[in-house]
């Protein structure tokens, strides 16, 4: 007996989508092995210090895209806390402000793992302290100085941070240090040591000495190639993508990937959706702007641009984030439904940037970063708990356990003990 056509396409249609949903059950199943089996490292997530109090603090589930629970939910192993500092007048009151600032951020983090959770979570150095923290089941808490700014003129200063726990640093931010030129500079092809300044070549030098990775991600592109060209050492972008798939500033030109390949050293892409796909980024983030504003307009509240935010002073600031959030919480459900007709930056896209750094360099100098707490998070990829929809992904276009588990930190790990080589092997001298 034949079946009717109509009767035969349903039968069909139902056997693929069952196997599609077998072939996704066992993808998912293989990720979630792969991603426990590995260690995970994010190599960039910001602090606030008013997160490392008795009263409010990362053993909790707190209002921020990583802490304790998110790191335990997504099984992300490592995150590199950040001792962030925005760029300010190159003057000694400037210096001395800003290594205050600096030091209320390692003090936090010492606080973290030695005060707050010292059952949960551990402080390392080294390649060996991350793998000993990991095996013993503990959550792993690293640092990482975003802009040089708070050293001062005082190199001294760059072995006083890596013994309190640094282990990369960035010789400036967004804005021009005393020790390198910004990336911010080609928004007026203003520059004030066309690369590093003396000092900062000198920075370069004792940062190999007592072995401090040196991170790219916001010098300028002169200035990376000076650090290349003096470093003895292999170099980190601890948080950039590649320029060719999305040209800003902050991603690593063609040129400049290619110099990681030459010299060693691993570049960690970052899920910054505007540093990702910034045509996607624009649209979606105008769209939900507006429906924001809508839901504010409801209940008096005036959304403000972020320019306008950041001009109010601290408690201002502090009581419009508040408000905010419950607008935005309340919006949520109009959220949901806008990303289906203006599609947010995603994880797919994210992995594209991936993707093309490994064809180009090799997939041994790529690496994996968020920018947590400091901008970063994409669609399925926006706090530590999602963790594991990366490691989906990179299972998806078939990277091996062995691949997965380099990109995730093992190739960030191997620089590291690179770094520590040629550092011993100066001090020998």
């Amino acid at each position: 007996m034949k079946l009717p056509i109509c009767l035969l396409l349903s039968i069909l249609g139902f056997n693929l989508a069952v196997a599609q949903d077998q072939n996704e059950n066992q993808l998912l199943e293989k990720a979630k092995a792969i991603h426990k089996n590995v260690i995970t490292i994010d190599t960039h997530a910001d602090i606030n210090v008013n997160n490392f109090t008795a009263e409010k603090n990362y053993t909790t589930d707190i209002d921020t895209q990583v802490n304790l629970p998110k790191m335990e939910a997504g099984g992300l192993d490592v995150a590199w806390f950040i001792v962030y500092t925005g760029q300010g007048e190159l003057t000694p009151a400037g210096y001395e402000k800003a290594y205050e600032n600096a030091m209320s951020k390692f003090d936090a983090i010492h606080r973290l793992v030695n005060e707050i959770a010292p059952d949960k979570i551990g402080l390392a150095t080294s390649s060996t302290e991350v793998r000993n923290l990991v095996n013993r089941g503990k959550l792993v808490g690293m640092i990482g100085v975003e802009n040089a700014y708070p050293v001062g003129e005082d190199l001294g200063n760059i072995e006083k941070f890596y013994n309190l726990g640094a282990r990369y640093m960035s010789l400036s931010h967004n804005g021009h240090s005393q020790l390198s030129d910004s990336n911010t500079g080609e928004e007026d092809n203003v520059w004030l040591h066309n690369g590093l300044s003396d000092m900062g070549k000198e920075a370069v030098r004792e940062m190999n000495r007592v072995g401090m990775m040196i991170d790219v991600s916001h010098p300028s592109k002169e200035a990376i190639k000076q650090m290349f060209e003096i470093s003895k050492a292999p170099l980190i972008a601890s948080h950039s993508s590649a320029r060719a798939l999305c040209d800003h500033s902050r991603n690593l030109d063609d040129e400049l990937l290619m110099l990681f390949k030459e010299h060693g050293g691993v570049v960690q892409t970052v899920a910054f959706s505007a540093y990702v796909n910034t045509e996607k980024h624009n649209a979606f983030t105008a769209a939900q702007m507006e429906v924001y504003r809508t839901e504010g307009e409801k209940e008096g509240f005036k959304v403000l641009d972020r320019s306008e935010v950041r001009m109010l002073e601290q408690e201002e600031r502090a009581a419009y984030m508040k408000k905010f959030r419950e607008i935005a919480e309340a919006a949520k459900p109009q959220i949901e439904a806008l990303k289906k007709e203006v599609p947010p930056v995603d994880v797919a896209d994210f992995v594209d940037h991936i993707d093309y750094m490994v064809d180009l360099i090799g997939l041994e100098h790529v690496g994996i970063s968020s920018d947590f707490d400091g901008g970063g998070g994409i669609e399925g990829w926006n706090d530590a708990s999602e963790t594991l929809n990366v490691t989906i992904e990179l299972v998806r276009r078939g990277y091996s356990e062995e691949e997965i588990g380099k990109l995730w930190g093992g190739n960030l790990l191997r620089v590291m003990d690179e770094v520590e080589a040629v550092a011993k092997n100066m001090q020998k001298i």
